[in-house]
């Protein structure tokens, strides 16, 4: 993984001694609340509904364990014991004290790490795909180039204050996990027609409001050019993207206005007048040399592919055996495995972490994994190199701490905002929904009869938790003061991205979780050949599912 230079050291550790300043003026009350925070804000601390927030960037969604003890310090001495991983591949604490927070961010600099970027109208945390690096269907690892966008956009001058904020994501593989078509920028690592290796291009992605799957702007563009073409598409939105209305001013809305060529047009003449000017925005030769060698394959052991402890293991024990049935990947070198951490035990709350656990983890990463692991934007943490036959020892492990529930991309793997619990933009809670979705679905059998199915909870129209994305999406509303749930099914954030479609009326907060019920019922009768619930959704369509919903629910 990459590690800080002396510029970055510089920038954060002068950050931290500027913000203790401005956190002394607002305690002292020199400061008022409204003009501390785009203070706050420019260093990812938000005002929610108890108490405040801080973000934590966690680039690439890359950690040491060294890193992650250190969050599980911040946790216990800071916070009330745990932090929550979100969908950013971002790490929150949603109980610090605001004489604290200076404190905890000299703590995250100690360790290289930082709040900055967090929040704003910014270029934000970028994020890509959780087993990059490893996967065995990888064109190349594009956490290099993360790092290059990050360096590159890090207190850039001209996007501090864009119209709004910015959200990148970079995908080397050819399954999609980074979901770059629901990002203000896509990038997917494709090869020309030369055999070269560069990227296609996509624009005008998002959720919230008005969901978008992003446009394709640029089928191949080489490596040299990426930082020009990026610095295109964001001068082209600082200048057309519309600042006179929040709920306007996101890049796909100035993608679907004047339209997907038009803006490319827009970008390809604005990246032409960057490169009259010289080759001052491609990275030297060297500095890539520099970047690629932090993320250098690992020393990696000559290991057969078949190992025989952990086929034994597998026969004797039927949990491990689900466990390494769900939770493990395919990894490009033989004898190892992708393993992945479920944050999600039944009646769990999705993405939190106790600071027990974090330790926990931190010494399994040391043991099993390099000394490191991986954020998910589903909420979950990844080991991305482990020996196939330490497999066992490591789910003992997990086991013995409750962390190893068997259900990635099953559907009590739900993705779930804080909702009204914390969030003061929420309309209702999305916690409580989760856990009782997770109860009612608990069955391991169940589970893996229903099969891979996709449960994203959003509480309010921000769309935190990626509802629009879901394979089914709950939506909170509010119905003057009443908490209700609407429901939209078909929605799927990887190479076909879809955005799912309302079933009908919201439901009540005692039906929502019926109603949930009656969808898997519905799709276990019409589903043929084991087909997972995506392609039953988009074989028989709505209607189905809406006949049932609303014969077995009063409406």
């Amino acid at each position: 993984m990459y590690r800080y230079d002396e510029f970055d050291h510089k920038i954060v550790t002068e950050r931290v001694e500027q913000f203790r300043g401005q956190v002394a003026r607002r305690l002292s009350g020199e400061l008022s609340e409204d003009e501390f925070k785009p203070l706050r804000l420019m260093n990812g601390l938000y005002l929610q509904l108890h108490a405040y927030m801080l973000r934590v960037a966690v680039p690439y969604g890359t950690l040491s364990s060294r890193q992650l003890r250190q969050l599980a310090h911040i946790a216990r001495e800071y916070d009330k014991g745990y932090a929550h991983f979100t969908t950013r591949q971002n790490v929150q604490y949603n109980w610090p004290r605001l004489a604290d927070v200076p404190d905890i961010l000299k703590d995250l600099a100690d360790v290289e790490m930082h709040a900055l970027q967090t929040s704003g109208n910014c270029i934000r945390n970028i994020t890509t795909d959780p087993y990059a690096g490893v996967s065995a269907d990888e064109l190349e690892d594009p956490r290099p180039w993360a790092e290059i966008l990050r360096q590159w956009s890090s207190l850039h001058p001209e996007f501090s204050f864009l119209p709004r904020k910015f959200k990148i994501a970079i995908n080397g593989a050819k399954e999609d996990r980074a979901a770059i078509l629901f990002h203000d920028i896509g990038i997917g690592m494709a090869r020309g027609g030369n055999g070269e290796i560069g990227f296609r291009v996509y624009v005008g992605g998002g959720q919230g409001r008005t969901p978008m799957v992003a446009e394709c702007i640029r089928e191949f563009l080489p490596k040299t050019d990426l930082l020009a073409y990026m610095e295109a598409i964001l001068r082209v939105y600082n200048r057309f993207g519309r600042r006179d209305n929040l709920y306007k001013s996101r890049i796909k809305i100035l993608v679907h206005q004047i339209g997907a060529e038009a803006m490319a047009k827009q970008v390809e003449d604005e990246f032409a007048a960057i490169q009259k000017q010289g080759d001052t925005l491609n990275v030297p030769p060297s500095e890539v040399d520099r970047i690629l060698a932090y993320f250098a394959p690992k020393n990696y052991e000559s290991l057969g592919d078949f190992a025989p402890e952990t086929e034994e293991a597998r026969l004797a024990d039927e949990n491990f055996a689900r466990w390494l049935d769900v939770n493990t990947a395919a990894h490009k070198i033989p004898g190892y495995r992708i393993a992945n951490i479920s944050t999600k035990p039944v009646g769990g709350i999705p993405g939190d972490m106790s600071a027990d656990d974090m330790d926990a983890v931190a010494d399994l990463a040391d043991k099993f994994s390099f000394s490191e692991l991986r954020v998910t934007h589903k909420q979950n943490l990844t080991f991305a190199d482990v020996r196939g036959k330490d497999l066992h020892a490591l789910w003992k492990a997990l086991d013995e701490r409750g962390l190893a529930s068997a259900n990635i991309s099953l559907i009590t793997d739900q993705i779930a905002c804080p909702g009204l619990d914390y969030c003061n933009l929420a309309n209702t809670r999305s916690i409580p929904i989760a856990q009782e979705i997770s109860k009612r679905f608990e069955d391991a059998e169940l589970q893996r009869r229903i099969g891979r199915l996709h449960i994203n909870i959003s509480g309010c129209i921000n769309a935190c938790g990626h509802h629009h994305v879901g394979h089914i999406g709950i939506l909170g509303v509010d119905k003057k003061g009443v908490e209700y749930y609407q429901v939209g099914l078909g929605g799927s954030s990887d190479n076909n991205g879809s955005i799912g479609k309302i079933v009908g009326p919201a439901f009540a907060r005692d039906e929502i979780v019926d109603a949930i019920g009656t969808i898997v019922d519905t799709y276990l009768k019409q589903r043929v050949n084991g087909e997972e619930f995506l392609d039953t959704y988009r074989r028989i369509g709505l209607q189905p599912f809406k006949e049932t919903l609303y014969d077995t629910t009063q409406h």
